[in-house]
């Protein structure tokens, strides 16, 4: 087996610790990526072992130094974590829909809605419309 370390993740600014005992997921760092994007990024920890981590830390890396096993570091402070797994959630939204361009509503449609709010914003203009309902 390797000692290799392998980076799981790497935040940039505050990142916060938020604890859940008793849940599958124990421990969890919420932050941004360190990427260009810098989109929002959380790395929950199943059955991590209880490590004293403060509430924020600043400018995260997180590596597998091993089976079951995870350095943080934060600056010059570094703290082991053991857990079964780790599993990561990125926002790749904005991403996504930048890359894929919006579609323009259709002429008639747009019509259509316009007329239909300019028609409910009476009264009669409700009445009228809930008689072509029935």
């Amino acid at each position: 087996m390797s000692d290799a370390r392998h980076r799981v993740a790497e935040f940039r600014g505050p990142v916060r610790v938020l604890r859940a005992p008793g849940e599958t997921l124990d421990l969890t760092l919420a932050g941004h990526t360190a990427s260009a994007c810098g989109a929002a990024l959380e790395l929950a920890f199943a059955g991590a072992t209880s490590v004293d981590l403060p509430e924020v830390l600043d400018d995260v890396r997180v590596e597998r130094c091993g089976p079951g096993a995870f350095d943080i570091t934060s600056g010059a402070r570094s703290f082991r974590l053991e857990a079964r797994s780790v599993h990561v959630h990125l926002d790749v939204g904005r991403e996504f829909y930048a890359a894929i361009p919006g579609r323009p509503v259709p002429l008639m449609r747009r019509l259509l809605l316009s007329a239909a709010l300019a028609i409910a914003s009476s009264r009669a203009g409700l009445a009228l419309l809930r008689g072509w309902r029935r």
